[in-house]
C-alpha cells in the first residue's frame, strides 16, 4: 500500500508539474507574443517616422525651389519694367539728338527753346503714362520729411518763415504712392 501511496502521490506531483509546466509554457507562449506585437509596433514607428522624415525633407526642398523660383521671376519682373521703361524712353532721346544736331546749323535761339519745350513736353508727358507724377511746388510750405530732404538750413527772413521751406532746389516724384525722389529744399530756422 504504501507502494501504491508513493506511487499515486508521485503520479500527482507528475501532473502538477506537468499542469505548471503547461501553464509556464503558455505564459512564456503569451510573453512572446507580446514581444513580438512590441517589436512589430516599434518597427512600424520606426517606419512612419522615416516616412514623415522624407516628407519633410521634401517639403524643404520644395519651399527652397518656390524661393528661387519667385525670386528669378521677381528679377525678370523688375528687368521687363526697367525694358519698357527704357523702350518709352528711347523716342525722347532720339528727339533730343536731333535737337543738338540742328542747334548747330540755327542761329535762332528762340526756336531752340521752343524744341527743348517740346521735348520735354513730351517726355514729362511719357513718364506721367508710366505712373510718375511731380509734387506740388513746396516753396513757404512747413517741412514735411516724408516728402522732402533738406539739403541746408539758412536763417529765416522773418518770424513766420522758421521752419518752412524757403527754396525748392529740384522738384519731387512720385510713383504709384511711393516717393521716388523727395523734393530737395532749402528750409528756414
Amino acid at each position: 500500500m504504501q507502494a501504491e501511496n508513493e506511487k499515486s502521490t508521485i503520479e500527482e506531483k507528475d501532473q502538477t508539474t506537468a499542469s505548471n509546466s503547461e501553464k509556464m509554457q503558455e505564459e512564456i507562449i503569451e510573453e512572446v507574443e507580446k514581444t513580438e506585437e512590441s517589436a512589430g509596433s516599434i518597427t512600424d514607428q520606426t517606419e512612419e517616422i522615416s516616412k514623415l522624415n522624407d516628407k519633410y525633407l521634401r517639403l524643404v526642398a520644395e519651399f527652397d525651389n518656390y524661393k528661387r523660383r519667385t525670386s528669378k521671376e521677381r528679377i525678370e519682373l523688375f528687368t521687363s519694367a526697367n525694358k519698357e521703361l527704357m523702350t518709352a524712353l528711347l523716342p525722347v532721346l532720339d528727339d533730343f539728338e536731333r535737337a543738338f544736331k540742328n542747334t548747330k546749323s540755327e542761329d535762332s535761339t528762340e526756336e531752340v527753346i521752343k524744341g527743348f519745350k517740346l521735348i520735354y513736353n513730351k517726355m514729362a508727358e511719357t513718364m506721367r503714362q508710366k505712373g510718375l507724377k511731380p509734387m506740388e511746388d513746396c516753396t513757404g510750405k512747413p517741412f514735411d520729411i516724408d516728402s522732402m530732404e533738406a539739403i541746408t538750413k539758412v536763417p529765416a527772413p522773418n518770424e513766420d518763415d522758421k521752419g518752412k521751406v524757403i527754396d525748392q532746389i529740384e522738384r519731387g516724384y512720385t510713383l504709384g504712392d511711393k516717393v521716388v525722389r523727395y523734393a530737395r529744399v532749402v528750409v528756414g530756422q
